[in-house]
């Protein structure tokens, strides 16, 4: 992944440069021939990443012709690298859960940046093309993990269950005088929002939008690059591992909004 994200960013400023001095040069050529210039864009969008999936919002306005300036927000959740899906066999009907994982990490980026169109849509129809680059804060909320714990006799009959956070310095099943408990699965992910910790970051984010909708007046897009989120301290996800201060994905997305003067 890092030897990924550096040859992006090296042919990022390829293309950063040439395109930038091409605008330039025909900036101030007659464009009326494109259609009408609406200045003004917002739009929603349904993202995938590859540590999770999540939802953003952008508006836009362009600088001239070649060059939009963007805000952006995105709501994501991301998922630990190593994290992997488990079931306990030893009961019948169990819930899936995480083991080892200690927070469920949800992301807040607020940011800006600019898009640089790298060819027109064609008057027909088509697509068009532009690189973008972006950046701002990223505040990390750490939520922890609650799961359900059940507690048995050595009939095996359960007798009760607890909503519990993971703890990893228990080896689970564990086994008293009177009784054992064990994991059953995942307790419902809305506990322990009044638990949620803050980390505050930074974030870098760079890519290529295809533009391919068939109205001046409306934003249909697909989106796709890498982000890097990095946080001032580490964020504990998983037990057994160190808190994770940098996390580098790739993603698609797809757009869908408006554009108006």
């Amino acid at each position: 992944m890092k030897a990924y994200f550096s040859f992006f960013l090296i042919t990022f400023l390829v293309f950063f440069t040439t395109l930038d001095s091409y605008s330039q040069e025909i900036d101030e050529q007659d464009t009326t021939n494109n259609g009408i210039l609406l200045n003004k864009e917002r739009s929603a969008s349904i993202m995938l990443h590859t540590l999770g999936y999540g939802v953003g919002y952008r508006f836009g306005k362009n600088k001239n012709y070649f060059v939009r300036r963007i805000i952006e927000f995105d709501l994501l959740e991301m998922k630990a690298p190593n994290q992997e899906k488990t079931y306990n066999d030893n009961f019948i009907n169990p819930k899936y859960f995480f083991f080892g994982k200690l927070n469920n990490l949800y992301i807040l980026r607020a940011g800006m940046g600019q898009q640089h169109m790298m060819n027109r849509k064609p008057y027909w129809g088509g697509v068009e093309v532009r690189y973008f680059y972006s950046g701002g804060l990223s505040l990390g909320l750490a939520k922890p993990v609650y799961l359900y714990i059940s507690y048995y006799r050595s009939d095996l009959v359960i007798f009760a269950t607890k909503t519990e956070k993971f703890d990893p310095a228990k080896n689970y099943p564990v086994t008293t005088p009177d009784y054992t408990y064990d994991i059953y699965g995942r307790a419902p992910v809305f506990k322990g929002f009044n638990e949620i910790k803050p980390y505050p970051g930074l974030y870098a984010k760079a890519g290529f939008t295809f533009d391919f909708g068939a109205l001046n007046d409306r934003v249909k897009s697909l989106e796709t690059g890498v982000i890097v989120d990095s946080y001032f301290k580490g964020v504990p996800v998983m037990a057994y591992t160190d808190p994770y201060r940098l996390f580098v994905t790739a993603y698609l997305s797809f757009s869908f909004g408006k554009r108006f003067n």
